[in-house]
């Protein structure tokens, strides 16, 4: 059963399973471990002894494989819902024993297709011998090519055995710290690179994920924070990594906590495994110091075990969680989901789209304080009653910065005088028919232009825009406002007055394949609106094109040209670069802002997500080194472009060169 109710939360992290021992009578270790709520279990599908070597061939053929079970023993639903398939860990693709190198590979094919037979939704791969493992990877890539809708998830460790180990001797931090060639281990024996090595020998296949070995030790924040980005499946939680409370009872260490809900923020299932360290019944504890056994399923025969009071804590954890906000609930299905940019000069927007935007009261609630403060600091107290001030709205939609206007005009005390300037025919009808709605025919006068060609019958002291793309500049606003600004007094306002993009490196294993789903270049030289989830973020983002309004400049030149220079915390490790996360800021008026950087994000706002900026070839960053980004802003007779590439660790090819994959129409 689910490990509690949460509002809003549909995902698979509400599940919670076990791994179990090999068993001839399935049925029963299914009836054992659901009735003590787990909700699937992690099995061994092939007697732990069996070797084809050893096995002779019968007068009919080659000897059936001791698999758990007839396919009859469940119905077709049970192996699918309640079932994950575990291939024999003893395999060893990459040994150099020749007989167990074959044995090897006949077992996971064996298993596999069993597995497929099966119906199974997940079979877990058991973890690879560190970086050498090029006929394993081989194997299974193979296997991938011709596999149903099953994923593969390969076992790897947060933390590597030897690493684990040495942080287990006592006095052993002082040393590892100090020692030079220690820390050469360290990054060789990063689990992080097993995997790395291992999903590119399978050219990053979407049906190869991870399941995480979680132990007692956790490598930094930094190091941890890299596998958000990658394809996580599942978390096997051990129960030596579990302390004891008070009362006896299992629970875990704030670090472990944060994690565990971490995998439920990212749709990550729990796994428990081990044997019970924990007696709650009253007769005793043992604690983890006592007995440190690592306890990976060796596929013996281990006897039942009861552990339930580990899922009891899973589940209190799950329970603890916040319910997901409104917002969060109306991101769900955005999530990780790529969407191409608007173009809102060559297309006119649907009524839904206005009426998503509308929707976003913080927005408009940061533009109302905007016009409200500039009304104030542009008519003095004396003169509100006599002074008439000219406020245009240059790309006006349905009419909500209109509105947001007349209301600060009115909470100022200051009078307007509203133009209402948009190009889109079927806006416009809804525009007059809000100002006979509301009232506003002496106030407010619609045109029905385009900003950049309107002669206007007089100058504005205040110019409103929500022209703002999610890469800042990317829907034109320079331009746009470039074109508008002629009709805006020397001393006018603009709102916004400046905005500045900003870009991250990531890693982002879901968008990447999804680009790569395509299998062309142009999908790879697109940037991409998308609500980012799934992704890990490897250094913090850096300011990359601003522009300010009014630009009276007689050398006005909306072009660009930035070099940037990334460098990963020390902690982190190696990383796998995917793309760039790229943001903006804006300044409305003054010390009022709105934008979508994370460090300074407005709350509770969502009329923008982020946008994503694909590499054809993902970028390998070793530990310690600097990622050198350039990007581009070009400017054509019809069209507006990026252009942008990497030239150290290593160098890519410039992408989206001439706008000949995307652009946005000028």
């Amino acid at each position: 059963m689910p490990l509690g109710q949460r509002v809003g939360d549909k995902s698979d992290s509400r599940y919670c399973g076990v791994e179990t021992a090999f068993s001839d009578d399935v049925p029963e270790t299914l009836r054992d471990n659901l009735g003590n709520g787990f909700d699937f279990v992690l099995m061994p599908l092939t007697d732990p002894k069996y070797r084809p070597s050893q096995t002779e061939e019968d007068l009919n053929g080659p000897c059936v494989p001791p698999f758990a079970g007839s396919d009859l023993v469940l119905c077709p639903a049970q192996w699918n819902s309640h079932v994950v398939g575990k291939v024999s860990s003893w395999i060893d693709l990459d040994s150099d024993d020749e007989v167990l190198r074959m044995d090897s590979e006949t077992v996971l094919k064996q298993e596999i297709a069993w597995a497929a037979h099966l119906s199974l939704q997940a079979c877990l791969l058991p973890t690879p011998q560190g970086c050498s493992c090029a006929n394993y990877a081989r194997c299974v890539n193979q296997i991938l090519q011709g596999l149903n809708n099953m994923q593969l998830w390969l076992r790897i460790p947060l933390v590597s055995p030897e690493i684990e180990d040495s942080e287990n001797t006592p006095d052993s931090s002082d040393t590892f710290l100090k020692s030079d060639s220690v820390c050469r281990k360290r990054q060789n024996n990063d689990s992080w690179e097993w995997w790395n090595t291992f999903r590119l020998l399978c050219e990053h296949h979407s049906q190869l994920s991870i399941a995480l070995d979680i132990l007692s030790s956790l490598p930094s924040a930094n190091s941890v924070g890299r596998w958000s980005g990658e394809p996580v499946r599942a978390a096997i939680v051990h129960t030596n990594a579990f302390l004891t409370n008070a009362r006896g009872y299992p629970c875990l260490s704030k670090r472990h906590q944060k994690l565990v809900t971490t995998c439920f923020k990212y749709s990550i299932q729990i796994v428990i495994s081990g044997a019970p360290l924990h007696h709650v019944s009253g007769r005793s504890v043992e604690s983890p110091e006592e007995n440190n056994n690592h306890a990976i399923f060796d596929d013996g025969q281990i006897p039942k075990t009861h552990l339930k009071p580990y899922l009891d804590y899973i589940g209190y954890l799950y329970q603890r969680l916040e319910p997901l906000s409104e917002q969060e609930r109306f991101e769900l299905g955005y999530r990780d989901f790529l969407q191409a940019p608007l173009q809102p000069l060559m297309d006119n927007l649907e009524a839904q789209t206005y009426e998503t935007f509308e929707k976003d009261t913080v927005k408009y609630a940061q533009y109302k304080k905007a016009v409200h403060a500039a009304l104030l600091d542009r008519v003095p107290e004396e003169k509100a009653s006599t002074t008439i001030t000219v406020l245009m709205v240059v790309g006006a939609g349905r009419g909500p910065l209109v509105r947001a206007s007349l209301q600060a005009a009115e909470e100022s005390g200051r009078k307007l005088r509203v133009y209402a300037v948009e190009k889109n025919p079927n806006a416009v009808v809804t525009l007059h028919s809000l100002i006979k709605l509301e009232g506003w025919e002496g106030i407010v006068t619609v045109v029905s232009s385009d900003m950049r060609q309107w002669v206007a019958p007089e100058k504005a002291d205040i110019l409103v825009s929500e022209l703002l793309g999610s890469f800042g500049d990317n829907e034109l606003s320079p331009e746009c406002l470039d074109g508008a600004q002629r009709f805006l007094k020397e001393d006018g306002i603009s709102i916004p007055s400046s905005y500045t993009s900003f870009i991250e490196p990531i890693t982002a294993s879901r968008l990447y394949n999804d680009v790569k789903s395509h299998k062309d270049i142009a999908h790879f030289e697109t940037a991409y609106v998308v609500k980012l989830h799934s992704i890990a973020r490897l250094a913090p983002p850096q300011p990359v094109f601003t522009f300010t309004h009014p630009n009276f400049s007689p050398k006005r030149d909306n072009r660009r040209y930035k070099k940037l220079l990334f460098e990963l915390p020390a902690d982190t490790g190696s990383a796998l670069v995917h793309g760039f996360a790229g943001y903006f800021d804006a300044t409305l008026y003054k010390d009022i802002h709105l934008g979508i950087e994370p460090s300074t994000a407005t709350p509770n706002m969502f009329s923008w997500f982020a946008i994503f900026f694909p590499l054809r070839k993902p970028i390998y960053l070793p530990a310690g080194s600097v990622l050198d980004v350039h990007f581009w802003r070009c400017i054509g007779a019809t069209k507006v472009w990026y252009e942008w590439s990497v030239t150290s660790p290593s160098v890519s090819p410039i992408h989206n060169c001439g706008g000949r994959s995307y652009w946005v129409g000028l």
